[in-house]
């Protein structure tokens, strides 16, 4: 934001000095008080029609017109447009379906014909054909964060743009007895940040390939002006949930300034001693945050911003600590919600993560010259690592406990992670099982886990990666592409639990998407070594994969990298790397 005010500020002085124009709105405007987007806006015509209410033709009229390339501009001409008329008791409508999960709003424009004003419709946003069939309040949909399900009165020949929610497909109805309306064309206005996918993912295996692009497109529609988590709902700034967000940022886009502008915004919102989120973990995250982003960008002027927070929360966190070296946190305890009823799980989780945050407090205030705050931190991880929790049967705490190294890797994945399949995974706490499995050197039961886990959402329809799924839903599961058949088991608005029971489900959860930001790290073997990608160590792991290759973003450049699997079962890599950056090849 200071970066576009200063801009701003600059064309206002150019303006007023006679060198350049601006329009006469912004005389004796505060460059503060403007604010301009991030996003840019493309509008998509429908590529099917899913549902008709009209079976007899009589009431829906040339409904095909709809998918014919849109102008976005209302005219004087007569044709066969899009016609929808109601009869006494019935109001008829339609389902669109843009053919992928989109992030932002709707554009219908009207033509000649019409009353003025046209007409009054009901929209109904949907991640599945099913959520556009439902009411608000009906199995778990509700109007949270972004308006879903609403009615908006349409111009005559004009047009009208509404919505910000995240949605594929889209019911429209004619609202009241006896109306009819004519429209020319109705369009998807999808909201993104235009931004190159730096980084890329190839294989054999087209499932992976796909799985890899999934989660990279779940978090791009998540780069809004902040970094959120959902895009229908939880469109907020969740601090724990970045932690993947950011990884898969790292792995696509390389730098953005979506990251350091939502890190802050959660650090200013939570001024300490709060946590932030009001979850303690969270403010952890912040701080494995903060060190993943420093490793990888290398921008200390912006580490450095965060010195006074950042000694604050560490000297905050060394207060939960007792004389056994058990952590004791206060606010909400939490890891994810599958675990949320475990209390022993939780605690070895956040054990863990007090034991990962200190070693990250403790190498940030080495690169920020902070002896006192270091030394603080080293003597938390020393009575931190005297008290060591159980697994408590559980996938998260198992996976924790590994990253931080209070126990070994090989024990959390032969007695936990390994077991069940992908049964008591998650979409959030996923990504860390499959980092805790590659530390234990089990490359393949990660890139299984991956194919039937996050795999099983793209057979069920997905587009994008899902706040949360359980592998026993697809039981008999319809998929969410289409309207239930008869005996089928309706996924939306049957499953999901806690603050997303139904059709309040979000269906693109940036915190799914770590399986993108892990197959680059182990597969295609990107490893940053040396802050800001000046080092960068190349290990890869193909499991059962014949070939890889991709790209990663650094900010020298961009890294190219190739594997192929030899007949003797070693692997040929070949590589080209930016200036700037080493190459160490394991």
């Amino acid at each position: 934001m200071k970066k576009q005010s200063i801009i701003l500020s600059l064309l206002l002085v150019l303006c007023f000095s006679g060198m350049a124009q601006l329009p006469p709105v912004f005389k004796n405007q505060d460059p503060d008080k403007v604010r301009s987007s991030s996003l840019i806006r493309k509008n998509l015509t429908p590529e099917r029609i899913v549902w008709s209410s009209d079976t007899t033709g009589n009431y829906i009229l040339n409904a095909e017109s709809l998918l014919k390339p849109s102008s976005g501009q209302a005219d004087l001409s007569f044709g066969e447009f899009f016609t929808i008329q109601n009869d006494e008791e019935t109001q008829h409508g339609i389902i669109l379906d843009f053919g992928r999960e989109i992030q932002g709003g709707i554009e219908i424009v009207t033509t000649r014909g019409n009353t003025s004003p046209a007409g009054k419709v009901r929209i109904r946003f949907g991640e599945s054909v099913a959520e556009t069939m439902c009411d608000v309040g009906e199995n778990g949909a509700t109007n949270d964060h972004a308006m879903r399900d609403f009615e908006v009165t349409l111009p005559t020949m004009g047009r009208l743009e509404v919505g910000e929610s995240g949605f594929r497909f889209v019911r429209i109805d004619l609202v009241g007895p006896n109306a009819k309306i004519l429209i020319k064309e109705i369009s998807a206005s999808f909201r993104y940040r235009d931004i190159p996918y730096l980084g890329s993912f190839i294989c054999n295996d087209e499932e992976l390939n796909n799985i890899w692009m999934t989660g990279a497109y779940t978090v791009h529609l998540n780069m809004n002006e902040y970094l959120l988590d959902g895009i229908k709902r939880d469109r907020l700034v969740w601090a724990g949930d970045m932690h993947p967000e950011m990884m898969t940022i790292n792995s696509v886009f390389g730098y953005n300034d979506v990251v350091p502008k939502s890190l802050d915004f959660a650090r200013d919102q939570y001024p300490l001693p709060n946590w932030m989120n009001d979850i303690s973990s969270y403010s952890m995250w912040w701080i494995l945050l903060q060190q993943e982003w420093y490793k990888s960008q290398g921008d200390f002027e912006y580490l450095a911003k965060q010195e006074e927070y950042l000694v604050g929360i560490l000297n905050q966190l060394a207060k939960y600590i007792d004389e056994d070296g058990k952590e004791t946190l206060d606010g909400m305890r939490f890891l994810d919600w599958p675990s949320s009823e475990n209390e022993a799980a939780i605690h070895a989780g956040l054990q863990s993560m007090m034991v990962m945050s200190f070693e990250a407090g403790a190498e940030l205030c080495s690169l920020l010259d902070i002896p006192e705050t270091r030394e603080m931190c080293l003597q938390s991880i020393e009575k931190l690592k005297k008290h060591i929790p159980d697994m408590a049967g559980s996938k998260q705490a198992a996976a924790l406990l590994a990253m931080s190294g209070l126990i070994s890797p090989e024990k959390a994945n032969s007695e936990v992670l390994a077991k069940d399949g992908v049964h008591k995974m998650s979409t959030f706490y996923g990504y860390y099982m499959l980092i805790a499995r590659a530390m234990a050197g089990d490359y393949q039961g990660a890139i299984d886990n991956i194919r039937e886990y996050w795999g099983a959402m793209l057979d069920l329809g997905a587009t994008t990666f899902w706040e949360d799924f359980d592998i026993s839903w697809m039981e008999n599961a319809a998929r969410i592409d289409e309207l239930v058949p008869e005996g089928k088991v309706n996924v939306h608005a049957t499953y999901g639990g806690y603050c997303y029971e139904g059709y309040r489900h979000s269906f693109c959860h940036g915190w799914a998407s770590g399986p993108t930001a892990w197959l680059t790290q182990y597969v295609l073997g990107i490893n940053v070594v040396e802050t800001g990608c000046k080092t960068i160590k190349i290990s890869p792991h193909l499991g059962d994969l014949e070939w890889v290759k991709g790209t990663y973003p650094t900010p020298m450049g961009i890294l190219t990298v190739e594997h192929k699997k030899m007949p003797d079962g070693s692997v040929q890599t070949k590589y080209t790397e930016p200036d700037g950056v080493k190459i160490i090849l394991e």
